[in-house]
């Protein structure tokens, strides 16, 4: 049974160096031009930087290319792939085709990680991805504990999973979406519209409020709470799941770094000692839940069907 590796989404370039301290195996960046919902926007400068820190450190860095691309990005593509790999990145993040035929024609050395969000929902679709060139599949976020450990049993590609963090439910290339609710007069509100940020969608039925931002990729609606699973590792561990990822998308990066030093201390309990991990993971819990938003509480996702949204 081998050891996951923790994989984390810096804010800054000065996030790098304490989170690589606090136990982060990998990091996730990139701007927005190409990657979706990045916890921070990094330039090319950054991405240098940042990979040259993380790599000080014995790191990895992934650059995400996982947007949705239309013809007027294409020809951008071969030029962003080459300075990531120029740049000495560990692997690119891509849900489009046109990113791995890319990679494959600039540079057919550079790892590839594969990563809709929402389709990769069984091992054989992973293993299609993994024929075409990906190394890794990344797992939509609607899928059970069950289906998890199953797909890794017959994945020919590693396994990654998200345990920490916000997720999201909904896209729209078009933005300033709240105009189709204040038109259509629906019973959710735009909060906050007039700042063009800290925005909801507030549903007064179910008192839920999803955070909702815009970006050059257009309009993403955002849960309601946050996965939490750090009490919940075991069966993820024994299945041999290869990296576990804490999404920091609008959080602060001193509860980004929070949550690493708790989820690297119950991933080492566990290989340490399992019976210590089963003893101090609601402790582990509890630690986290102490500094989480109230306006955000914790639930399991879909790893055990409790989310409906």
């Amino acid at each position: 049974m081998k050891k996951p590796e923790l994989l984390v989404t810096p804010v800054t370039v000065e996030d790098i160096i304490p989170l690589a301290e606090a136990g982060a195996d990998a990091f996730v960046l990139g701007e927005q031009r190409f990657g979706l919902r990045l916890a921070g926007e990094f330039n090319r400068d950054d991405t240098k930087k940042a990979i040259e820190l993380a790599h000080s450190k014995g790191k990895k860095v992934y650059i995400a290319m996982n947007a949705i691309f239309h013809n007027e990005k294409i020809e951008e593509l071969k030029d962003y792939t080459r300075f990531a790999s120029e740049s000495g990145a560990d692997a690119i993040i891509f849900g489009d085709p046109a990113v791995l035929m890319t990679a494959k024609e600039v540079a057919p050395e550079m790892k590839l990680h594969w990563n809709t969000e929402t389709t990769a929902t069984n091992w054989y679709t992973c293993n299609y991805w993994g024929r075409k060139g990906a190394k890794r599949a990344v797992l939509a976020r609607e899928i059970n504990l069950d289906a998890i450990v199953e797909m890794k049993e017959h994945a020919e590609v590693e396994i990654e999973v998200q345990v920490h963090g916000m997720t999201c439910m909904f896209q729209s290339k078009r933005s300033l979406l709240g105009n189709y609710f204040l038109y259509q007069d629906k019973a959710m509100e735009i909060e906050n519209r007039k700042q063009q940020k800290n925005m909801f969608l507030h549903d007064k039925e179910r008192e839920n409020k999803y955070p909702i931002f815009e970006d050059e990729n257009g309009t993403h609606i955002m849960s309601p709470n946050d996965i939490c699973v750090i009490d919940e590792l075991g069966e993820m561990l024994e299945a041999g799941v290869d990296s576990f990822k804490i999404d920091g998308i609008l959080k602060s990066p001193e509860y980004i770094l929070a949550v690493t030093k708790a989820y690297r201390k119950a991933m080492d309990l566990y290989f340490e000692d399992p019976e210590r991990y089963e003893e101090e993971k609601e402790n582990l819990l509890s630690e986290l839940e102490a500094i989480q938003p109230p306006n955000r509480p914790f639930d399991t996702g879909f790893f055990f069907k409790e989310t409906v949204y």
